[in-house]
């Protein structure tokens, strides 16, 4: 696959600055660039790769002007790591055209399932009565749909995932290897022994269209009702989501981020990694988590970044953070003062002894 740099400006809407038939075959992270590679520059950090670079044809923001030769065709546009993003997804689908279907063996499909056409079941599958499931899906390998669960079109389920009865999935839906959607949400009664009554969870799971969940992510099934993860959300590896939790849309969370039963976070949130929100709260549209922050309160506020634990607004969680960094100096200071205003109150004492006796 070879294409040129002028064909990559024109499908990217971009300008050109260097050789227009510069041809790659190849794409690559501006630091392997090699003759033949398309890379691209987003982060300026890493803006002295494209001086040493051997890549043909680097992709790059409007605003930028080396500030040394470089021997690469430039692409300009709006925005490169986007930009680059779209080729990504080109070359993905011209890697993978060949789409699978069929039905491997063994595997095991109920015969009250309706399967839509360009379907491809793995083997080692099982597919529960009742389940519903639309065209140009594929089911990788041990993969495993419970009853009555209602599937789109379109949609990836990598090895190993398992959806629990009566999930509804959307088109367009992408599930990694070993992800659970649809268990049972954490619910115990305490009962006046210090037993703990387990509580039915009846409800199930809701994913709506062109959600992306990573690998080994729980999604538990609504103890009634239903657990919503909204159209175009994203999740990453290691995730819980507990029941009766709303996800709105386009929200990102990343890797071991925990939302706790019945919490609602907004559209167009950011969840960093290791986040932790506690359950029965409400995340304003446009709330952004930083990484290991403990929520225990709603959000009202839209469009606002939290950081720390508890969390709080950015500024004031660097204010604090600049504070917690000057407390050993701190310390050692009050330290001293406090060692030198002993040392004056025992002269004190000495000296107004010493007068006294001469009196």
């Amino acid at each position: 696959m070879q294409f040129t740099a002028k064909q990559i400006s024109d499908f990217l809407s971009g300008t050109i600055e260097g050789d227009e038939t510069a041809k790659v075959t190849e794409l690559s992270k501006i630091e392997d660039g090699k003759e033949g590679s398309l890379c691209f520059l987003s982060n300026r950090k890493y803006e002295h790769f494209i001086y040493i670079s051997n890549a043909s044809v680097v992709i790059v923001g409007e605003d930028f002007f080396p500030a040394q030769p470089v021997t690469c065709t430039l692409v300009k546009v709006k925005d490169p790591y986007s930009a680059f993003s779209v080729l990504l997804e080109k070359y993905n689908e011209v890697m993978n055209t060949s789409t699978k279907s069929g039905i491997e063996q063994p595997s095991f499909i109920h015969p009250s399932a309706k399967i839509g056409k360009n379907v491809f079941v793995g083997a080692f599958s099982y597919i529960s009565e009742n389940v519903e499931i639309g065209d140009y899906t594929e089911i990788s390998a041990q993969v495993f749909i419970g009853a009555d669960t209602k599937i789109g079109s379109h949609n990836t389920f990598h090895p190993g995932v398992k959806i629990y009865n009566r999930t509804v999935i959307g088109d367009r839906v992408v599930v990694h290897s070993n992800t659970v959607i649809g268990s049972d949400g954490f619910g115990f009664a305490p009962q006046p022994d210090g037993t703990y009554s387990k509580i039915a969870q009846i409800g199930n799971v809701v994913i709506e269209d062109d959600v992306e969940i990573g690998a080994n992510t729980a999604i538990d099934r609504a103890t009634m009702g239903s657990t919503f993860i909204r159209k175009g959300v994203k999740l990453d590896n290691l995730i819980q989501i507990a029941h009766n939790v709303e996800v709105g849309e386009n929200t990102v969370v990343a890797a071991q981020a925990g939302i706790s039963g019945s919490s609602k976070v907004g559209k167009k949130s950011v969840v960093g990694g290791q986040v932790g929100i506690a359950g029965h709260l409400s995340l304003a549209n446009g709330t952004q988590i930083g990484a290991q922050a403990g929520v225990n309160f709603s959000i009202t506020e839209e469009n606002k970044q939290w950081h720390g634990t508890p969390a709080q607004p950015l500024r004031d969680w660097m204010r604090a953070s600049v504070l917690f960094r000057h407390l050993p100096g701190l310390e050692k200071r009050m330290t001293k003062v406090e060692a030198e205003l002993k040392n004056e109150a025992e002269n004190s004492i000495i000296s107004t002894t010493h007068n006294n006796n001469e009196r």
